[in-house]
């Protein structure tokens, strides 16, 4: 316990600055924008769909319904790859979480890292994709919806997404993360990794391996690298599980055969191993261990020495939103329309990013009065006159299962 709380305390304080970043960047940058530079099979879509995922706050399921509607509203296979990469290995929030707990050095490499594997990714699919028939709409004929807030209401959006909705998404991975890491701290002998010292390719194999199927957010992997960094993993297989860990998992695997193919899953996967095993040799070959290995010897050593009041008031105010996040997730949704409605049962949904476009798919299909999602649950109920058919078809088209309860 004493473990988790000393990690708790020297990313506490990142981490709530990172979730206001991530609040205003989700409110202040209109929708259209992410969408307006990402059509066309070119590398300047894919290298727009990279410099916009990289700062963007979306977590490794968040990411997907999100990119599938990029799909869906004209975005090149190529620049939802891009995208895809880019996205959940960084963010504001993680990159200011890398810098309190790893330091500079990775801080500054997790998004070069990010953007450079995106670009691969991207520019691949795009020539082996440049002859594929392109079976989805036009951009220019979706309905997006905008909306009229004054700034003041923009502002408690973003305080509510920052801090209740994002916490909702990440929370659980984020303190698993941190289990993970206190766990690793107590059980694994301080010269484990050792015996690697002079193998480290070995390791980062090891990483690549058990980071590509599993599901951890780029904010929840850094405690884990940090604690396995400590047990004497060197620099660049932690990166690897850094870049590996968030940009892949087993969802959007799934998701991405299904509606992109599987010449692009391949592409994707084959992109992420390269740029993770490529920056992880250049970390243990030709950089300074220091640069990497000196934050962690100096956190540990403050640690010893007691948490900053200002760490433990940040630690105190994060597991209350922790704590409220998660009791916002598991109630129940209360139905206050009896009226002729049908639920149906939708499956994928992890986050309120899926939430949001479950929603959004169905309000914007004819015939739909009104919709209600119910992420614990994953049902969605809906009332108008749209048929089953319709509405499990809009479902389905952004990448999730769904069936009439």
């Amino acid at each position: 316990m004493r473990e988790i709380s000393m990690l708790l305390n020297s990313m506490s304080p990142y981490l709530l600055l990172g979730f206001g970043f991530a609040g205003l960047l989700h409110v202040f940058v209109p929708v259209f924008f992410y969408r307006r530079y990402l059509s066309g099979n070119d590398f300047r879509s894919v290298l727009w769909a990279a410099l916009i995922g990289v700062p963007l706050p979306l977590c490794s399921c968040g990411v997907i319904p999100t990119a599938m509607s990029l799909r869906r509203e004209g975005a090149s296979k190529g620049a939802v790859t891009s995208f895809l990469i880019a996205t959940p290995q960084t963010g504001v929030d993680s990159i200011l979480a890398t810098a309190s707990l790893m330091g500079i050095p990775f801080a500054v490499l997790r998004p070069v890292a990010a953007l450079v594997t995106a670009l691969l990714g991207g520019q691949l699919v795009n020539v082996a994709t440049r002859n594929d028939t392109d079976d989805i709409c036009a951009a220019e004929q979706c309905d997006i919806k905008t909306e009229s807030l004054s700034f003041w209401q923009k502002c408690l959006r973003a305080l509510k997404y920052g801090y209740v909705d994002m916490i909702q998404d990440i929370g659980r991975w984020l303190v698993l993360g941190l289990i993970i890491a206190g766990l690793i701290t107590v059980f694994v002998p301080d010269d484990f990794f050792l015996r690697y010292a002079d193998m480290p390719v070995v390791g980062m194999l090891v990483m690549l391996l058990i980071s590509v199927p599993m599901y951890v957010c780029a904010t929840g992997s850094i405690p884990i690298a940090a604690a396995l960094m400590l047990k004497g993993l060197s620099p660049g297989a932690a990166l690897v599980l850094l870049m590996a860990g968030p940009a892949s998992n087993m969802a959007s695997i799934l998701v991405i055969r299904k509606v992109m193919g599987m010449k692009t899953l391949m592409l994707y996967l084959l992109s992420i191993t390269i740029g993770a095993m490529a920056f992880g040799l250049c970390v243990d070959y030709l950089l300074p261990q220091a640069w990497f290995t000196e934050h962690l010897v100096v956190a540990k050593a403050c640690c010893a020495g007691g948490p900053a009041p200002l760490n433990v008031v940040c630690t105190i105010v994060l597991c209350v939103l922790l704590a409220y996040a998660l009791v916002l997730r598991f109630l129940p949704n209360k139905q206050n329309n009896i009226m002729e409605q049908r639920t149906f049962n939708v499956e994928g949904m992890m986050c309120n990013h899926c939430r949001a476009n479950v929603e959004k798919a169905l309000q914007n299909l004819q015939g739909v009065e009104s919709v209600e999602v119910d992420l614990a649950a994953k049902t969605a109920i809906v009332k108008g006159t749209a048929t089953d058919e319709e509405i499990i078809n809009a479902i389905k088209a952004i990448g999730y299962e769904a069936a009439k309860k």
